[in-house]
């Protein structure tokens, strides 16, 4: 049982009233009299908190219970619902207290509503996890009021439960229902118009209006006396690896999520895609070690391989060992394949100690190189300075973003396709790139 702020303050007036009767004793008349009211109005509501009739098997007056999906989804919304039952035979207000993970660091989980006798409430907040990993709940905190709201009782519901953190799997069913309903164009996913035919031949077909008349097959036509085209599909069957560095450039945050937890939230969008498009999806990750090496493959269970390994995965403070990812590629990827890699580069020089392993990388693969800009950076320059510190800043700033161009230069000059990008935006851009070099043949 726990004293509210009411009877405090009501408390605090009558001893007032009291003390001001050693001057003018009326009012220490009148303090009694609200003494002995006070009183009494507290019996009543602990007779109303703790001695309410209620049906029977019912342990509790309130009870109630956490809903939430077994796992949460990094980097996106996650809905809890709390659901709340009242045995109560009059109304009373609850102060409903949910103990979630210490992680979020957030003290707004604390809900204030009323419900009737014998009444059901559902509460619904939601959860950003930017971390994968284990969180912990603990339980549900209840604190009822009656209408006299001078005591209140506090009730214990719930259990503690952990809930894995994975990385982002709500986004591939956003992607999934999008492209069902034919709105993908709302991800910033363009459509890519076909250039040339760097196309699979599928069969042949009647001429009906609209079919291009490059593929009308001349040899058929004279054998049936009517038109017939080539029908074409995308090249099917090719190998698609994404490359993740977890070296020590992966910690960087924005919004409160790592380069490398972005890095595989797109990662694992491309691999959706790459399969639907009955392409083969491979995963590989690497630091001072190669680490993580998955096959490239297309069976029904694949997705959930590719989300279990890397729902473990962790960046390292060492120093990215570009000969090793060599190495193991060559070992374990015999066929041409397009190879993702997601890094980042603190400058032109950090580049230049890489590059001599990425030409090599790209003589036997497609490679694109996939590195971060940093938006906030790019406003920055943007703005106008007034101090001569802030030109100093400008300066800067504007040195790293010409070092990130002459990035771009340098690998398309040795032939290495890149994807310079922010991190809220990898998803879309990473898809768009995948399906343009898909189009083109590339």
């Amino acid at each position: 049982m726990f004293l509210s702020r009411r009877f405090y303050i009501l408390f605090s007036i009558i001893i007032v009233l009291l003390g001001s009767g050693y001057w003018f004793a009326p009012m220490f008349i009148i303090g009694r009299v609200l003494l002995v009211a006070f009183a009494a109005a507290t019996v009543v509501d602990v007779v109303l908190l703790y001695l309410s009739p209620r049906p029977e098997g019912k342990g509790k007056a309130v009870q109630a219970s956490r809903q939430c999906a077994d796992r949460f989804s990094n980097g996106d919304e996650n809905e809890v619902k709390l659901y709340l039952s009242s045995f109560y035979p009059i109304t009373v207000w609850l102060n409903v207290i949910d103990e979630i993970p210490h992680v979020f660091q957030r003290r707004d989980i604390n809900f204030q509503t009323r419900i009737h006798p014998y009444g059901v409430q559902t509460i619904s907040y939601r959860l950003r996890p930017t971390e994968r990993g284990v969180y912990g709940f603990g339980n549900i905190r209840v604190f009822v009021n009656s209408v006299v709201g001078l005591v209140q009782r506090r009730i214990t519901c719930g259990e503690p439960r952990d809930v894995k953190v994975y990385p982002s799997y709500l986004m591939l069913h956003k992607y999934e229902l999008l492209a069902i309903s034919n709105r993908l164009s709302e991800l910033g996913i363009k459509r890519i118009r076909r250039v040339g035919n760097n196309t699979e031949f599928e069969q042949i077909k009647d001429y009906v209006s609209g079919d291009d008349f490059r593929t009308i097959n001349w040899k058929a036509s004279a054998r049936r006396t009517h038109l017939m085209v080539n029908v074409y599909q995308d090249e099917r069957s090719q190998q698609v690896f994404n490359v993740i560095d977890k070296g020590r450039v992966m910690q960087h945050a924005f919004n409160g999520m790592t380069l490398f937890d972005y890095a595989i939230n797109a990662s694992l969008v491309l691999s959706y895609i790459a399969m639907h498009k009955e392409d083969k999806a491979g995963l590989c990750t690497f630091s001072d070690q190669f680490d993580t090496f998955i096959p490239a493959q297309r069976s029904p269970g694949h997705m959930q391989t590719i989300l279990d390994s890397l729902y473990g995965q962790q960046t390292t403070f060492g120093e990215t060992d570009y000969s090793a990812l060599l190495d193991a590629v060559n070992r374990h990827v015999t066929k041409r394949s397009l190879m993702i890699l997601y890094t980042n580069f603190s400058g032109v020089v950090a580049m230049r100690r890489q590059l001599p392993y990425l030409i090599q990388l790209a003589r036997r693969h497609r490679l694109l190189v996939v590195y971060f800009e940093d938006a906030e950076q790019k406003e920055y320059v943007n703005t106008r300075a007034h101090t001569t510190e802030e030109y100093y800043q400008h300066v800067v700033a504007e040195k790293f973003i010409a070092e990130q161009r002459r990035i771009s230069t340098m690998l398309s000059h040795h032939g290495i396709l890149n994807l310079l990008t922010t991190p809220e935006n990898l998803s879309p851009d990473i898809v768009n790139k995948y399906l343009e070099l898909k189009q083109r043949g590339l």
